[in-house]
């Protein structure tokens, strides 16, 4: 890949998706693209299948809020220590989104079929679980390995069409440096594009050095990486730190209400200064 056609502005990272288009996004712990997030509401995308791989927060509450979210595949929306998530709430309560609930190790496993191009990847854990009563999608097997009985689980394959997340950096080439955090990895090989903002592009390229060659995304599963220094704004970043957290509190008193919630994303979204 070329730094031509690799390394590009938001907007443009931003054009690949489109209105109906499935991403795979990371929990907030793993690297949350927040300003592609508000760029993906300034262009007014619709009809999205979030996928939270296995968990997701600020990012699909925002996208539900402003309207761009058609259905929602996670184990868990959270905010955490910040109370029950207002925007997916009042969505759960009117019916607005659809949800198809998971467990972490299901939506994994369903990442890891689409890595390995294989239709399915069985799972025991969630045998006797009442979630399995809301997945007719999810096939109970008998292992043909084994005589006696030996239930287990096939989950389909999830298929993306994106991974979307934030990373600390990236080289000219568009190798991407993910240190330790391989869920991505798992994201952007399940995924048919990688979409990317990090905090520097750098010159050289990482696989050169030795100590850092092992947590690199090479630019093979790299569609296009925007530079975005605090990309990830408000939410922590495990390579800098903490979040905003005054920012996070002041988001959860305006979005209690629909009016709230507008005026938030006039100042905070709409704002094109405002978060990077």
């Amino acid at each position: 890949m070329s730094l031509s056609n690799t390394i590009v502005a938001i907007d443009e990272l931003v054009d690949a998706i489109s209105d109906g288009a499935k991403l795979a996004i990371p929990a907030d712990y793993a690297g949350v693209s927040m300003a592609a997030t508000r760029a993906i509401i300034r262009k007014g995308i619709k009809n999205l299948h979030l996928v939270g791989a296995p968990t997701t927060g600020l990012q699909a509450e925002l996208l539900i809020g402003a309207g761009c979210v058609e259905t929602l595949e996670s184990s868990a929306l959270t905010l955490g220590e910040y109370g029950p998530a207002p925007r997916f709430t009042k969505s759960v309560r009117d019916g607005s989104v659809k949800l198809v609930d998971a467990t972490c190790p299901a939506i994994h496993a369903g990442l890891q079929a689409s890595q390995k191009g294989i239709p399915f990847m069985p799972l025991r854990g969630i045998i006797g679980s009442h979630i399995l009563d809301h997945h007719p999608d999810w096939i109970t097997l008998q292992n043909p390995f084994v005589e006696s009985e030996d239930p287990i689980v096939a989950i389909p394959a999830i298929n993306p069409d994106f991974a979307l997340f934030h990373a600390p950096f990236a080289d000219k080439e568009g190798n991407v440096w993910v240190g330790r955090k391989r869920e991505l990895i798992n994201m952007s090989h399940a995924s048919k594009s990688t979409l990317v903002t990090v905090d520097e592009v750098i010159d050289g390229n990482l696989f050169d050095d030795e100590k850092m060659a092992a947590g690199v995304l090479p630019a093979l599963y790299v569609t296009k990486v925007s530079e975005v220094a605090g990309g990830n704004w408000p939410l922590p970043f495990w390579f800098t730190g903490g979040g905003d957290d005054e920012h996070l509190k002041m988001y959860m008193q305006m979005a209690g209400s629909d009016d709230g919630f507008a005026e938030y994303l006039q100042r905070y979204v709409f704002d094109e200064s405002v978060g990077a």
